[in-house]
């Protein structure tokens, strides 16, 4: 059923929460879980700096509103930047199926990892996503470090 999807709508949900993050003085990461149909189960972004929370990534905020799945396999997982070691470890643990990657240049992250495992992760290399996290970055460098867990 991904094939049929418009990913760049489903994107869309999570560049709309990057950008309320950032509008909060957050880190501009978005995330949104979806049902194999996309239909929206839950949305979320990084919260880590707002709420002094190092687990609120963009990913496990979207996770956690998306509430209790029977299933997580045939679930799309949407995120602005490639998904950090902790959010890759998330998507492992549940068995999400499928991420859509808004942008992979800034931080790769864990997503040869994801693939080696048998996730299918779509990149989509989008210059809206590469452009507010560089810009982010460059603004904000040692919330970043922070962020990602270096010095």
């Amino acid at each position: 059923m991904i094939a049929t999807l418009n990913h760049q709508a489903l994107l869309q949900v999570a560049i709309d929460e990057a950008m309320l993050g950032l509008s909060e003085g957050g880190v501009p990461v978005g995330g949104a879980l979806f049902a194999a149909d996309g239909s929206l189960l839950g949305r979320g972004h990084n919260r880590r700096v707002q709420e002094g929370d190092p687990s609120i990534h963009g990913e496990t905020d979207a996770f956690r509103k998306a509430g209790r799945q029977r299933s997580y396999r045939d679930k799309i997982m949407v995120t602005t930047l490639a998904p950090c070691w902790f959010c890759s470890g998330l998507i492992r643990q549940f068995n999400i199926g499928t991420v859509i990657v808004g942008e992979s240049v800034n931080f790769p992250g864990g997503i040869d990892w994801l693939r080696e495992n048998g996730v299918t992760v779509i990149d989509m290399a989008s210059k809206e996503c590469i452009d507010m996290m560089s810009d982010y970055i460059i603004n904000n460098p040692a919330v970043w470090n922070e962020d990602i867990g270096e010095e």
